[in-house]
């Protein structure tokens, strides 16, 4: 499962590579106003139940803003946000937010060596993917790819992530990738994992 999933991330990023739109930071920076209460001035959101977009892959963060305006993400909040604006608007808060320094985070200690298990090696007995996979040793993701930076990222928000993708609530994952992931995770293997991410650098 882990080979074919790194196979499949290699192929995806040579399939997507150079086609996005280039994004003015200084112009996304006048433009991520509206995008402050939430994600934070540079990008490091307060609230942890919202995503840090500071040092996001920019191919991530625009792939995201076109999902919620095309509808195949939905999100009470977001998808209003993100339906008025164009593509260069996109490309621009992409360029933005991805040239931010993301505030790191820490690991509750508890739940680090399951964590740690469960990203790097998986679950072979219930069929999980080890995360590393898809988004690297160090949490920093595929940009290519799409796969998202998540090593830093709030945990409450990463685990309300893998719970909304093993629900089906959140389908905007290629080829059901992440669904498959976390469709067979615990409640406790999703919180250690959560938190693990959280604490990684």
């Amino acid at each position: 499962m882990n080979k074919w999933l790194v196979s499949f991330s290699i192929l995806l990023a040579l399939g997507t590579a150079g086609v996005q739109a280039a994004g003015d930071a200084a112009a996304g920076k006048t433009k991520s106003a509206v995008c402050m209460a939430c994600h934070g001035a540079d990008g490091n959101s307060p609230n942890p139940i919202w995503p840090k977009l500071a040092g996001q892959h920019t191919s991530y963060i625009l792939a995201q803003l076109r999902h919620f305006k095309e509808g195949s993400r939905k999100n009470d909040l977001m998808s209003p946000m993100a339906a008025p604006l164009s593509d260069q608007d996109m490309a621009d808060l992409a360029a933005y937010f991805s040239g931010q320094t993301q505030n790191g985070g820490t690991a509750a200690a508890d739940k680090v060596t399951v964590g740690e298990k469960i990203y790097r090696a998986g679950n072979p007995n219930t069929k999980v993917a080890a995360c590393m996979a898809c988004h690297g040793p160090s949490g920093a993701g595929n940009a290519p790819a799409k796969f998202p930076r998540i090593s830093g990222q709030h945990a409450a928000y990463v685990e309300k992530t893998l719970k909304d993708f093993r629900e089906g609530s959140r389908d905007n994952d290629p080829n059901k990738m992440m669904r498959g992931v976390a469709a067979n995770m615990t409640d406790a293997e999703i919180t250690a994992v959560a938190q693990y991410v959280q604490g990684l650098r």
